[in-house]
């Protein structure tokens, strides 16, 4: 069935918001040493349909210990421009305790920026979204009981179940998995097989092997995309069906790239944090933060703003030559190891 296309039925009616035994079997059945195979990073290329280059798209994945627990950790970002406007979008997933998804697309100067936060707690999933538009932020919430979300897969565990399924050669039927849409609503998800088909890579043509992923929308619209993966799992193309802008592989991974290691050694990149969306965008949550904080300090505690108010007046009526031995005899009444009776 070379470069056959299978659509995965649609499902009947919004309430099979279940996913199928076929694929919770599937998940539980993933062997460790099948998920070291997928630890590798890849970087492809972003073009529009007159084969202009939009941006990049890279994949980073590797293993970590978490609590002590052997762990998987998954990062994949795009950068381009749309419209002539920078874009972005970073996935990141953290074992299976705390998974993340956010996007950060920069439209006209106004930072618009989509972050989902999903902890598991006592039996149930919490899961925190803040949609931040210039000023305006909009936080929506919603929980789940673990038992209703049986073959999850989120944003990043998508991306490590396709190499898998690449790895193998094979999508098994029925596999019907579900997702979380935009609104935080338990939506089906479907993977089919695409078969094989010949690529051009570099001054190579190979033998790719394609995947087809269907989130299955309730309100009617269901994003369909469409990935190529090449005998080693690396993705060689990937696309929206209705988009205009597809992802391709230019060049073949090195050898270094191609042999499935434990731990995977990535190419050292200089790092401009202000123009990682995502580390910016800790970087403000963290000062923030930091700020709330001491700002709940300083009102807890009034007494600061006097002494530091009283010193400064003092320090400016003397003006010595010596601040620090001024400070010093200034601040010694206040220490606990300072005799009463002397002031």
């Amino acid at each position: 069935m070379d470069g056959a296309m299978l659509v995965a039925e649609e499902p009947k009616s919004a309430a099979e918001l279940r996913a199928s035994d076929q694929a919770v079997s599937y998940l539980s059945g993933i062997e460790p040493s099948e998920l070291q195979r997928c630890v590798f990073p890849e970087s492809l290329v972003m073009v529009s349909e007159d084969s202009r280059d939009l941006g990049t798209f890279k994949v980073e994945v590797e293993f970590s210990r978490r609590l002590e627990q052997p762990c998987m950790l998954l990062h994949a970002q795009s950068h381009g421009a749309a419209d002539g406007h920078p874009c972005g979008t970073t996935v990141t997933g953290k074992g299976q305790q705390r998974p993340r998804t956010g996007s950060s697309p920069l439209l006209e100067d106004h930072r618009v920026e989509k972050r989902s936060h999903m902890v598991q707690s006592d039996g149930r999933m919490l899961i925190d979204k803040v949609t931040t538009v210039g000023e305006e932020v909009t936080k929506e919430s919603a929980s789940y009981a673990m038992s209703d979300l049986r073959g999850l897969v989120t944003e990043g565990s998508s991306l490590l179940l396709m190499r898998l399924l690449a790895l193998r050669k094979e999508v098994p039927d029925r596999m019907a998995f579900i997702s979380l849409d935009q609104s935080l609503q338990i939506t089906p998800t479907t993977f089919s097989e695409l078969g094989r088909k010949q690529m051009e890579i570099g001054d190579e043509v190979l033998e790719v092997f394609g995947i087809q992923k269907m989130v299955h929308s309730v309100e009617g619209s269901s994003p369909t995309w469409q990935c190529f993966f090449l005998q080693d799992g690396h993705l060689a193309s990937r696309m929206q069906v209705g988009s205009p802008v597809t992802t391709k592989l230019l060049q073949l991974p090195s050898k270094s790239q191609k042999g499935f290691h434990f731990y995977t050694c990535f190419e050292k990149i200089p790092l401009v944090w202000e123009e990682d969306m995502q580390m910016h965008s800790n970087f403000l949550d963290r000062k923030a933060e930091l700020k709330a904080d001491h700002t709940s300090y300083l009102r807890q505690h009034p007494e600061i703003r006097a002494l530091i108010s009283d010193f400064l007046q003092f320090l400016l009526l003397r003006k010595p030559n010596d601040v620090f031995q001024f400070a010093k005899e200034y601040f010694i009444p206040f220490s606990s190891t300072h005799p009463p009776d002397q002031t």
